[in-house]
């Protein structure tokens, strides 16, 4: 996939593109193309914003309604082994405060979040096996689940039969940030530990919907590399992961780099008007996929992205391990940016018109769920 697009090529594409190609793209929305794609998170395109974001809004109401799917992380862990140089968890932070939960004290953080209302729920740790390894999540996910319609993990890759034993267990969707799918920007950011595996990393999806995941989440880390670019390859790999693997529900997050005890600055800052034509570029290209915005980013952007293309969101996130239900002074990931509480969120969210949702199936329907 990659080899038939390197970076060049796709950066000579996206400049390339002009008010004609631009056009021609908002004509044919609803049906992927790598070519319209690229014309609509070009230069060429900005000056069509608002006919963008309508067409965006009318695939986001045809698909999904107005339904808006609430979710929680929770994080079990700020260990971490890789010395990713943009952020929180970087083994290389001394003085950072790290954390690993039991299997107990992460049973009561889900606790908390299920009698808040929270039925979907998403678990989060460092890129440490040492202190959560793979049979750790299974576990947790077994004490856990008869409390969630849904519990999917966000954490380091893992094996085909690492992923099976996980859907197993319960666990139906898996998140995995590739970070940046610019190989050697990649390298420049991941200079030490397992994650400087590139390779690695973006066939992770694959053994994980291979394992049965039912959801696969994508996303860049925005501001690494050139936004544009980004959202190419975001498109590239999830139109291949549908053809693939039509059984599994793709989607993106658009997590913008926040700021974070021993992280960095963004050397490729993205600007809201920015992030709204990837949102809306990705919506009319891949109008089946979830995309998801969370707390770290601010409530009026949110609510103005749930108009035209989001239709997933967190609320009341702690980026701490044990921070729901449990005095932590271990170190956060990143400062949210939306610091409200779910029930505000949903009040704020109903306001609009939309329908905020706790719980979209019963965990009865789940595979690999007795």
């Amino acid at each position: 996939m990659l080899s038939e697009w390197p970076p060049a090529r796709v950066q000579e594409l996206i400049t390339s593109r002009t008010e004609a190609h631009v056009r021609a793209a908002l004509a044919a929305a609803g049906q992927y193309d790598p070519a319209h794609l690229a014309a609509l998170v070009s230069p060429a395109a900005e000056p069509f914003i608002e006919d963008l974001a309508q067409l965006s809004a009318h695939w986001t109401r045809q698909r999904f309604g107005h339904a808006v799917q609430f979710f929680a992380p929770l994080y079990v862990s700020n260990f971490c082994c890789n010395g990713c140089r943009y952020c929180g968890f970087n083994h290389a932070t001394q003085d950072t405060v790290r954390r690993a939960l039991t299997l107990e004290e992460a049973e009561a953080e889900a606790a908390c979040l299920a009698s808040q209302g929270f039925g979907h729920l998403l678990l989060v740790s460092g890129e440490d096996a040492k202190h959560v390894p793979p049979p750790w999540f299974a576990d947790l996910t077994r004490r856990i689940r008869p409390r969630f319609a849904s519990v999917q993990a966000e954490i380091y890759p893992l094996t085909r039969e690492a992923y099976t034993a996980l859907a197993q267990a319960g666990v139906d969707g898996i998140t995995m940030f590739q970070e940046t799918y610019n190989p050697e920007v990649y390298a420049h950011f991941h200079p030490s530990g397992p994650k400087r595996d590139f390779a690695n990393r973006l066939d992770a999806v694959e053994r994980a919907a291979q394992a049965g995941m039912t959801f696969i989440g994508l996303g860049a880390l925005l501001g690494l590399n050139d936004w544009r670019e980004e959202a190419f390859y975001l498109g590239l790999h999830a139109a291949h992961l549908q053809r693939r693997y039509w059984r599994a529900s793709i989607g993106f997050s658009f997590p913008r780099l926040r700021p974070a005890h021993g992280g960095l600055p963004p050397p490729h800052p993205v600007s809201d008007a920015h992030l709204v034509q990837m949102m809306c570029a990705l919506r009319v290209q891949l109008p089946d996929a979830t995309l998801t915005l969370s707390t770290r980013e601010r409530s009026d952007f949110r609510e103005r992205m749930i108009r035209v293309a989001v239709n997933k969101i967190s609320a009341g996130a702690k980026t701490t391990p044990g921070g729901y239900a449990q005095a932590t002074d271990a170190e956060a990931q990143f400062e949210v940016a939306d610091p409200r509480p779910l029930a505000d969120v949903a009040a704020a969210i109903h306001a609009l018109g939309f329908d905020p949702v706790m719980k979209d199936w019963d965990s009865a329907y789940a595979w690999g769920v007795e």
